[in-house]
């Protein structure tokens, strides 16, 4: 274990306080932080009495308050509302509008959770920073670059939402709960007398309480002053034929079957949409099934990168809870853009997720789906 200063990102909950408390009892130096990201006063009209299971709530500062004394270390509360808002809020919103499903937890991480949060350890004298998130850093000696590596625990694996950390941050990183389990996480949390221990874990995104996100971005543009574009339109089939109406194309994601307002007798599912003619095509489930995409804004975490037109094999995953299939990577002239083509079609390659390229357990690298 490094000798410097440790800065934990203390959400309040359950593993972030288990990786302070570890810490603080293998005898390192330790400084808790919680990060203030989003005012959960904006927006009263989306408030949801009794909610549970978000993050970044002020219950949320006071349980990792509570924590940092239980285990007696410094702490902190940084106010990143502002950088919050501009690279995670706002680029959701745009997304959105422009009939794509965004990944707010995975901008969070690149830009604010392992970015900013890395320059304010920096300012309490902390040179590693340490999270709860289940994930494993390791250097490769024959090529001296970090590698980012999924968990031991592959349901709870988070890696997902990790490929656009650098080899800078990786550097000064540490997954204290990667080679654990989660009952073993909530085990140590008990028998530590941790307060957070029965804590449930979060789920919803922090920012939209009510999970209704057409909701928050209806809200989120009123309190700007931002007229919502019309965008209701025609719901067609994959073959042309008009189903009904909906009343915007930024209430559907690709696969989505809940909450059409169409019936034909048979499942059906959103196979994409279109905000220039603000149409919904829906289809079946064989509609959804796709053998290739490009993927862009490539970063390349544990290796160098790969040379344009040269084929490499990968296992993809193309949204947390999929399974990596097998694929090959082939780089474009333009080595930030890459070309996935499956061994077997996948279903519902959605425009905004993350393609995240996988070597077993090594994360190669990952970019956004087009």
């Amino acid at each position: 274990m490094p000798e410097q200063p440790i800065a934990v990102a203390m959400s309040g909950g359950v593993d972030s306080s288990v990786v302070a408390a570890l810490l603080v009892r293998e005898g390192r130096t330790v400084v808790g932080m919680t990060m203030q990201l989003w005012n959960q006063r904006r927006l009263p009209e989306l408030a949801v009495e009794g909610a549970t299971g978000r993050c970044c709530s002020l219950d949320d500062v006071y349980d990792a308050r509570r924590v940092a004394e239980q285990v007696g270390i410094p702490y902190y509360v940084v106010n990143f509302e502002q950088q919050f808002e501009e690279h995670v809020v706002k680029p959701f919103v745009e997304e959105y509008l422009a009939g794509r499903t965004p990944i707010p937890c995975t901008l969070c991480n690149n830009y604010i959770k392992f970015d900013r949060f890395l320059e304010m350890a920096d300012s309490v004298g902390a040179h590693y920073m340490a999270t709860g998130h289940y994930a494993r850093v390791r250097r490769d000696e024959a090529t001296g670059r970090y590698q980012l590596l999924r968990a031991v625990d592959d349901s709870k694996d988070q890696t997902y939402f990790l490929f656009g950390l650098t080899q800078a941050q990786l550097a000064r990183t540490l997954f204290p709960l990667g080679e654990l389990n989660k009952p073993e996480v909530r085990e140590m949390a008990r028998t530590m007398d941790l307060a957070v221990a029965a804590k449930g874990d979060s789920q919803e995104i922090c920012f939209v309480p009510s999970g209704d996100y057409a909701a928050f971005m209806s809200a989120y543009l009123k309190e700007k002053g931002v007229a919502v574009e019309e965008t209701s339109g025609e719901i067609v089939t994959t073959d042309g034929r008009t189903l009904g109406r909906h009343e915007g194309v930024h209430r559907f994601t690709v696969g989505q079957r809940k909450g059409l307002g169409v019936a034909t007798g048979e499942p059906l599912y959103v196979i994409s949409t279109n905000p220039a003619s603000h149409q919904v095509v829906v289809g079946g489930n064989d509609d959804l099934l796709r053998g290739s995409f490009f993927a862009k804004d490539v970063n390349w975490i544990s290796i160098a990168g790969v040379a344009a037109g040269a084929p490499v094999r990968a296992q993809v995953k193309i949204r947390n809870r999929h399974t990596p299939a097998a694929a090959t990577l082939i780089a474009t002239a333009d080595t930030d853009r890459v070309e996935v083509v499956f061994d077997e079609p996948q279903r519902a390659v959605t425009p905004g997720q993350g393609a995240v390229f996988y070597d077993d357990d090594v994360v190669l690298g990952g970019g956004w789906i087009e």
